[in-house]
């Protein structure tokens, strides 16, 4: 269960339990029954836009939001924000892009929008800390319940994983 190694002792007992059961996938397809119609990188620079939109007026411009499949192999993340600053004549552009894993196509709604607005927060927040964590929860208030499901979600799709590698072995 490496996506709970911080949580308590009880609460990842409980996700065992789940697991020895071969419950936890069905619990969260209950949970989160269906994946959203965000498919394009049009529709998610739009989707991040209407978001940022609502909660983040002043913080600065976007230039682009688009899908990137070599994210969670490559750098074991799920989303990133990056600053490029380039010369350009005499003066100083500074754009600004988030990438979303293509995972995320495929997933719940909730979940891309847990990463949508973790990576919005770091418009206005760089690191992990208090001030962060509060602007994920002003733009989310369940912010923190869907980063927990999610790390349940990856859990149950390395579970998959592992035992379609199992049947498939010779």
């Amino acid at each position: 269960m490496k996506y709970l190694q911080g949580y308590p002792d009880a609460l990842r007992d409980q996700v065992q339990q789940l697991i020895t059961d071969g419950q936890l996938g069905t619990v969260l397809l209950k949970k989160y029954p269906e994946a959203h119609e965000v498919r394009t990188d049009k529709a998610l620079y739009d989707y991040v836009m209407t978001l940022k939109t609502r909660f983040l007026r002043s913080a600065p411009p976007l230039s682009k939001v688009v899908w990137d499949n070599k994210l969670h192999v490559i750098r074991n993340a799920l989303g990133t924000h990056t600053t490029i600053s380039r010369v350009q004549g005499s003066k100083l552009k500074t754009k600004r892009e988030i990438r979303i894993a293509t995972m995320f196509r495929d997933m719940p709604e909730a979940f891309l929008r847990m990463i949508v607005v973790h990576e919005l927060a770091h418009l206005k927040e760089r690191d992990h800390d208090r001030a962060f964590y509060a602007l994920c929860q002003h733009m989310e208030p369940s912010y923190h319940q869907l980063e927990f499901d999610l790390r349940l979600w990856l859990t149950a799709q390395d579970l998959a994983q592992d035992l379609a590698d199992k049947l498939s072995a010779p």
